[in-house]
């Protein structure tokens, strides 16, 4: 259900293959997901986080 959540979240802000770290904090709150799971998502999906605040994704 996390993915899925993630996956609308992203889709209905246009991310492709590059987000910014702003915008996974969006994606987060949006989908009501930790940003660890948005993270591991991006990292399973090939999505790179762009601009990343103190290290919060990898």
């Amino acid at each position: 259900m996390t993915d899925e959540k993630i996956a609308q979240a992203l889709k209905d802000a246009a991310v492709t293959d590059t987000i910014t770290c702003p915008q996974a904090f969006t994606i987060a709150e949006k989908a009501n997901v930790s940003r660890a799971d948005v993270g591991k998502y991006c990292t399973a999906n090939h999505i790179k986080i762009r601009g990343c605040q103190l290290g919060c994704f990898k």
